[in-house]
């Protein structure tokens, strides 16, 4: 289970107590609140607190003007107009904080995002908990052989349950010796900041998250990505959803612009320019690297 019931307590205790507030509230988000997303087998993601919605991106843009004084379509186009000329001051103006259960790998991908406020857990203070990430059979894959930092097809047969059990042994020996290295029972005990070097990278670590929407769809428009890593791509799916039903007017704008969107090179127009006045462009002609040119098929289909 991916909420303790220590966790579970406290969520239930939170929503049990609302608190009225004359500042803007966004309904879509409010029903995230508190409320944990389940991700992988043991970690999740929950709102904490947010601040902002889509009007509040519209009013700074505007700066002049006052809620209400522009009509939602005209407030959507505004948006649609940032997003496409990559006006990001305006869309900073919204925050969130989430809180976040994660392997610790996922969290080192994470943290090369350095535009958000970060609190983990501290493993100098706390004891981490017996909990690992374990991939899905499926999700067990060879290295790639077109991209070096990304995996193939899927393991099968004896390899796969050899990798599985590995997984599995190596962090439950690997915890067992830190419980063993920490334990005060007949010895000292070896202080947790240097037991703690001994513990995989699978091992759940926790952090509260606090970033601005501009910031944030950067990190989702990288980690949301159909290249990006499984795992920390479906914590970037989870944090979508979320924002969906925050800010729909400036997510929509961002998921035509950005992820559904590409951004091409001076070259690359100048190729569809002669494609489309009907001459054969090769990887030869284009002036474009072999994986450059991967890449621009890959765009235009």
């Amino acid at each position: 289970m991916p909420l303790s019931s220590e966790h579970q307590a406290e969520i239930d205790d939170q929503r049990s107590h609302p608190t009225p507030t004359l500042r803007a509230t966004a309904p879509g988000m409010e029903k995230h609140l508190y409320t944990a997303q389940p991700v992988l087998d043991h970690g999740f993601v929950r709102v904490i607190d947010y601040m902002g919605d889509d009007a509040a991106i519209c009013q700074a843009a505007r700066v002049s003007y006052g809620r209400g004084t522009k009509s939602v379509q005209n407030d959507e186009g505004l948006i649609r107009y940032l997003m496409r000329h990559w006006h990001s001051t305006p869309f900073e103006m919204c925050e969130v904080k989430l809180h976040v259960k994660l392997p610790v790998f996922v969290a080192r991908q994470w943290i090369r995002h350095r535009t958000a406020n970060v609190n983990e857990y501290s493993a100098r203070y706390s004891i981490l908990d017996r909990e690992f990430y374990i991939p899905a059979p499926d999700d067990l894959a060879a290295q790639s052989v077109v991209n070096n930092q990304g995996r193939g097809a899927a393991l099968t047969g004896e390899e796969a349950q050899r990798v599985l059990r590995y997984l599995q042994d190596d962090a439950m020996r690997c915890y067992d010796h830190y419980e063993e290295m920490i334990s005060q029972d007949g010895q000292q005990g070896l202080a947790r900041e240097l037991a703690r070097m001994n513990l995989p990278a699978n091992i759940y670590t926790q952090w509260y998250w606090k970033v601005d929407l501009h910031n944030l769809f950067h990190f989702l428009r990288l980690r949301a990505d159909a290249h990006a890593q499984y795992e920390i791509r479906v914590y970037a799916d989870a944090i979508c959803a979320m924002v969906k039903d925050w800010v729909p007017a400036a997510y929509g704008a961002f998921e035509d612009y950005r992820l559904g969107g590409a951004t091409l090179s001076g070259r690359a127009l100048e190729c569809i320019k002669k494609m489309l006045a009907g001459e054969e462009v090769t990887q030869e002609t284009s002036g474009m690297s072999k994986g450059e040119w991967r890449e621009f098929q890959g765009v235009i289909g």
